[in-house]
């Protein structure tokens, strides 16, 4: 924004010292020029009243030659029979200017070669004509410096309309970038975030609103998560009533079916129950070093595997290995992979862990040596709720990557690829 209002000053600026520059250029040449005709037209005429006075004497070229050298306009007093007094000129008999003049005419002219003032003197002797001539370089005399001046003074107004409009727009774009700075917070799960009422009427407004909103947000889900954390005690009583109620049945198998069918609503009441009080997490810009977590969550159930005499094998690449993904959701999906494992394949049986970077993707397997499982890729073991899987699923999404299941002869593959982050 800052960067868009100092162009549009600059333009508006450019716009109106062009504007008072040119016209400003073109006064001073017109005022130098003028200047310069004035003073060929005040020694033109300080010549002719030489002229008129001395026009028989001998002394008129001396006094010609000291109107001449007062100015740098040079004069030259042409007599009726072509002598010429002070500065030489030539042809000037041959001149149309000097035979226009001889007719009793006084003008001045303005071409490529200078100013010129024509001046006849009408004496006893005949028409005399006193010619001053205005060299061009006389003419634009001081222009190209004062040029100059003007277009410093041009330069430095649009310096400083420049630093003004910084200065304003910082005053505009800062509120701004704070409130964006504020919601980037909020988006990432910091629902304690809050913005500064400050700045211009409108951003202030819009700070307040989204204040207000956070509140609102952060309401809703203080009650969602009360009302959540409720959910596990309203319903223990009715599934402790079927429970009991499954236990009283004279038929074995069927007491023992239902009692199944009940451990499992158990479970996935329980596994909803969790999964909606998980905290919030900068889902937006996570990040953590895949190969920290790994290694730490697969030392955490080494201790059970040893109990249960399974062989752990752990392969993980050489240095920090970051991807976009919490830790903490990083870590709840090696320990649902991890523990479908203890819950799905017998005492003994190993399983391996690896880590590795695959055509730019973080890619974690965990791979067990029990047997196949003749279940779809995209269908949980049996026995489960599938929810532990789904959470793997959702959080390979977040992340750019996929969840997917592979069965071979001697066991099952989980595989979770996850987009990698430069750091």
């Amino acid at each position: 924004m800052r960067r868009r209002i100092s162009w549009l000053v600059a333009a508006t600026t450019s716009a109106v010292v062009l504007a008072f520059v040119i016209p400003l250029c073109l006064l001073v040449r017109s005022m130098a020029a003028d200047r310069a005709l004035a003073t060929g037209n005040d020694e033109a005429r300080s010549a002719a009243i030489v002229v008129s006075g001395l026009h028989d004497s001998p002394q008129l070229s001396r006094s010609i030659e000291q109107v001449d050298a007062r100015s740098p306009a040079r004069t030259t007093v042409v007599a009726p029979d072509g002598t010429t007094y002070g500065d030489p000129g030539e042809g000037l008999l041959l001149d149309d200017d000097v035979q226009r003049a001889r007719d009793g005419e006084a003008f001045t002219d303005v071409d490529d070669r200078g100013g010129e003032v024509v001046i006849p003197v009408d004496t006893e002797d005949g028409v005399f004509v006193v010619v001053t001539t205005v060299a061009p370089e006389l003419m634009r005399a001081g222009v190209y410096r004062a040029w100059a001046s003007i277009a410093a003074l041009g330069f430095a107004l649009l310096v400083a309309a420049l630093l003004v409009a910084d200065r304003l727009g910082r005053r505009v774009s800062e509120p701004l970038t704070l409130l964006a700075g504020v919601a980037e917070r909020l988006g990432d799960g910091d629902l304690d975030a809050r913005a500064e009422l400050h700045g211009p009427p409108e951003t202030v407004e819009l700070a307040d609103t989204m204040n207000r909103m956070a509140d609102r947000i952060e309401e809703l889900l203080i009650a969602e998560r009360a009302t959540v954390g409720d959910l596990s005690h309203r319903l223990r009583t009715p599934v402790t009533a079927l429970r009991l109620d499954a236990e009283s049945l004279t038929d074995a198998d069927v007491g023992e079916r239902l009692g199944r069918h009940i451990e499992q609503l158990q479970t996935t009441i329980d596994t909803i129950v969790q999964d909606a009080r998980r905290p919030l997490r900068h889902t937006m810009s996570a990040e953590c070093d895949a190969r920290a977590v790994v290694a730490e969550r697969t030392a955490y159930w080494s201790a059970l595997a040893e109990d249960q005499g399974r062989e752990v094998r752990l392969a993980l690449p050489d240095g920090p290995v970051h991807c976009a993904v919490d830790a903490q959701d990083l870590t709840d999906v090696v320990d649902v992979l991890v523990d479908n494992v203890f819950a799905h394949t017998s005492e003994g049986a190993g399983f391996s862990v690896t880590l590795e970077v695959e055509d730019g993707q973080v890619v974690l397997e965990v791979a067990d040596d029990g047997p196949p499982l003749v279940v779809g890729l995209d269908q949980p073991r049996p026995g489960t709720s599938g929810l532990g899987l789904q959470i793997v699923r959702r959080t390979a999404a977040r992340a750019d990557g996929h969840f997917s299941w592979q069965h071979d002869g001697s066991g099952t593959v989980a595989r979770v690829t996850l987009a990698r982050v430069d750091v």
